[in-house]
């Protein structure tokens, strides 16, 4: 019976990557019971963060050290070691990587496991090499054996698991271990021991400075939360086809997943990948589409509510797991359903704008803002992005979002033109005879008005409508329908015009144009010796 231990590496970066140390502390106890192994938990940080620039370092994520220390403790830790020095404050795998390798080295643990992550991935390799020991990567499963380990990996992109071992010699081995599939909980009695450690020296890079360290923006969210999942596999062919997937997570407000092929085929980036050896997910929707069905991959998603598989082979084992399934091709099938999830999304954005200030009619839950927030992070899109393509700012969008602001009927159409809908495929018959009647009625209010000459005669119910304007000398506009939906051209055909649009004043001289959308406020006024004659053109939907 082996009395060397099995050390675990914990991830203080953040509460989430702590807990899946824990889980990776729960396989390893698990497995040590067959040999009779004591596990530990090896933690690194700082007692002091004076010297941190926080401004540009922001530790705020990071779990305390005294108090992860205690809850390995409770969940079965025999020791847990508290590696404490000033430059392990900012976790950095070069620099804990150093300090580990030198600590095996010293007390020459059997295995080291990590979770399996970009920060375990590279931590276990460095590791590996330094201390010329073994490494066993991506493991499933760890079955311990006397003084022998296996690992249970998936090999051959995920379609078996093969067993690998250390060879003849190599005493001590890194491992990463897909932290998934198990539950963690305080144990009843648990007795261990936190034992700090103060290296005497750590090794730290040259030529390498972290200038700036921050938690990713709250609009880019996680895969394993979303309750709308689009899996995209190897039958979508190549990067292009796996474009289809993408579009069709955005319109659906959903998140994309990957199997492995895509990841290795660098279609998609691996934080994607679905599996034994990626993330488990429970949406309530899940769609498969181009996948085999192999089981590296279904034991990722067999927590959904409802799967919808899309493949154009028959046989494919994942119908077997699916809910629904469509035998079809991926490149005819997914435009068609990326479009129609876009015309629902719009169809319940314009209802929603109908009810605003309605009081016969209560607003759907999440309101109109939460809605077109929705939408726009979907895309991936910044709020600038988003005021760019609607002609508005990104104040404009902020209010909008934030319900603090009634948008105008001609926000949800630019929208629509963003995401390549045709708004009459969304709007009700209904809503269609309201921006009918208010073009009707704005028409009106500028042909009775004297300053008006209507070139397009009977157009009330035209989208594209053109009239004559003369403003006389130094004079404001009448101030007549300055606001409206659509876009406006105005051509200066004689003497100098100033628009003041929204905040922002301009200056046209004769020959000179200008193209804007109308529903912001906007105001004309001749600031020549003579009247200003101006082509005005309408559009409105």
């Amino acid at each position: 019976m082996t009395a060397r231990a099995i050390w675990v590496l914990g991830d203080l970066r953040t509460e989430r990557l702590w807990n899946e140390s824990l889980k990776v502390m729960a396989k390893a106890l698990t497995s040590a019971e067959t040999v009779n192994a004591p596990v530990a938990m090896v933690l690194m940080g700082a007692s002091d963060h004076g010297h941190i620039d926080h401004k540009h370092i922001d530790l705020t994520p990071c779990m305390a050290m005294d108090k992860a220390a205690e809850q390995a403790v409770a969940r079965g830790a025999e020791t847990v070691y508290c590696v404490v020095h000033e430059a392990l404050a900012v976790p950095r795998t070069d620099i804990c990587a150093g300090v580990l390798a030198d600590l095996v080295k010293t007390r020459h643990p059997w295995l080291v496991l990590m979770a399996l992550n970009d920060f375990g991935r590279e931590t276990a390799a460095f590791c590996a090499r330094k201390c010329n020991a073994g490494l066993i990567a991506d493991c499933d499963e760890l079955i311990l054996e006397a003084d022998k380990v296996v690992g249970r990996c998936p090999a051959w992109g995920g379609q078996i698991l093969a067993d690998i071992t250390l060879a003849q010699g190599w005493s001590t081995a890194f491992v990463t271990v897909q932290p998934h599939g198990v539950e963690t909980a305080p144990k009843a009695g648990a007795e261990g021991k936190i034992e700090q450690i103060t290296p005497d020296h750590v090794p730290i890079p040259k030529g390498l400075r972290l200038k700036e360290r921050r938690m990713a923006p709250s609009a880019a969210r996680r895969l394993e939360d979303a309750h709308t999942v689009v899996v995209g596999g190897a039958g979508l062919g190549d990067m292009r086809g796996f474009g289809l997937v993408r579009e069709l997570a955005a319109a659906l407000n959903g998140e994309v997943g990957a199997t492995r092929p895509p990841v290795l085929q660098h279609w998609v980036e691996e934080e994607r990948l679905i599996g034994q050896t990626g993330k488990s997910v429970h949406p309530r929707l899940l769609i498969s589409i181009g996948t085999s069905g192999a089981i590296q991959y279904t034991a990722g998603i067999a927590e959904a509510d409802t799967i919808v598989a899309i493949n154009r082979d028959p046989s494919a084992p994942i119908f077997d797991l699916a809910d629904i399934g469509i035998v079809a091709d991926a490149a005819t099938l997914l435009p068609l359903l990326a479009q129609q999830a876009k015309q629902v999304a719009l169809r319940r954005l314009a209802d929603t704008a109908c009810y605003i200030g309605d009081e016969e009619h209560s607003q759907p839950q999440g309101g109109f803002g939460a809605m077109v927030r929705q939408l726009r992070e979907a895309r991936n899109w910044s709020a600038a992005e988003l005021a760019g393509k609607t002609g508005q700012t990104p104040d404009f969008v902020s209010q909008v979002e934030t319900d603090q602001m009634s948008p105008p009927v001609g926000f949800i159409l630019r929208m629509a033109q963003a995401m390549e809908v045709d708004p009459g495929t969304f709007l009700s018959k209904e809503q269609q005879e309201t921006i009918r009647d208010r073009r009707a009625q704005a028409y009106h209010q500028r042909t009775r008005n004297y300053s008006y000459t209507t070139l397009t005669p009977d157009g009330e119910n035209s989208h594209l409508r053109a009239f004559m304007v003369i403003i006389e000398p130094h004079l404001a506009h009448k101030p007549v329908a300055y606001k409206h939906e659509g876009e406006e051209f105005i051509f200066v055909m004689a003497g100098d015009l100033e628009l003041t649009l929204g905040s922002k004043v301009q200056k046209f001289k004769t020959g000179e144009s200008v193209h804007f959308n109308s529903d912001v406020p906007h105001k004309l006024k001749s600031i020549s010796n003579e009247p200003t004659k101006c082509l005005v053109v309408l559009y409105t939907i």
